[in-house]
């Protein structure tokens, strides 16, 4: 089954800093129908101003990757750990047995991009920060950029906590990448840019995603797409 969530529907926030659109209840948006999709439990859209950002805040057993989009985001948190992640590449934070951490716009520009929550599938973990430059060229197919399982880590992904992967890329228009998906497992995927079609389903931009029942995804590119997928046990 492939479900389409359009980007007008998803739940929105908007102050005088941030303006965020939800995939799943988060904040003051409660979508009982939409309390997660498997053990992924929040997809954030943010755009965020410059010269502003989150305040240190803490985090327990959880996952958090962020992938940018546009201008860059810069991070520190309790363990002494700070970095500049920039469009296109992706920080992940074990968030364990707690971490504080924040996050701030500092470029002249908005900061666009995704924040994802997994729940973790090994708890007790201690918490943790990483970063990574990944290519960002059409045509490299679906890079991985974080994954749970060690052979992929090993291969150079960022490292989870939970068995799902979070893999990116650039497509060309009217090119097709193949994505397969093991028995138990779903997908959830988002264009950041660009539109696709999904076993033949069409997806516009920031339009959401979900996947089950899928043995393997087709996804073809209408005009020059960036993609941001993560696969998941269901």
């Amino acid at each position: 089954m492939i479900d389409v969530r359009p980007f007008a529907g998803l739940g929105h926030f908007r102050n005088d800093w941030l303006n965020a659109r939800h995939h799943f209840s988060f904040g003051h948006y409660h979508d009982p129908a939409r309390m997660g999709f498997g053990a992924l439990r929040v997809w954030n859209d943010d755009e965020i101003a410059p010269g502003t950002g989150f305040d240190p805040h803490p985090h327990r057993e959880m996952e958090i990757i962020t992938y940018v989009r546009q201008g860059a985001i810069t991070h520190r948190d309790s363990l002494g750990n700070e970095g500049r992640t920039e469009a296109g590449d992706v920080q992940v934070m074990h968030a364990g047995t707690g971490i504080t951490h924040a996050e701030y716009n500092r470029e002249p520009e908005a900061t666009r991009l995704f924040q994802i929550w997994i729940l973790p599938d090994r708890h007790g973990a201690a918490p943790g920060w990483g970063m990574r430059s990944f290519p960002k060229q059409a045509g490299d197919g679906l890079v991985l950029l974080a994954s749970g399982r060690p052979a992929d880590a090993q291969a150079g992904a960022l490292p989870l906590n939970a068995d799902a992967a979070v893999a990116a890329g650039r497509l060309a228009p009217g090119e097709t990448v193949e994505w397969a998906l093991a028995p138990g497992r779903s997908a959830y995927l988002v264009a950041a840019s660009g539109s696709v079609s999904v076993n033949g389903v069409a997806a516009g931009t920031r339009d959401g995603v979900a996947v089950t029942g899928e043995e393997t995804l087709r996804i073809k590119a209408e005009v020059p797409t960036e993609l941001v997928l993560v696969d998941m046990a269901a």
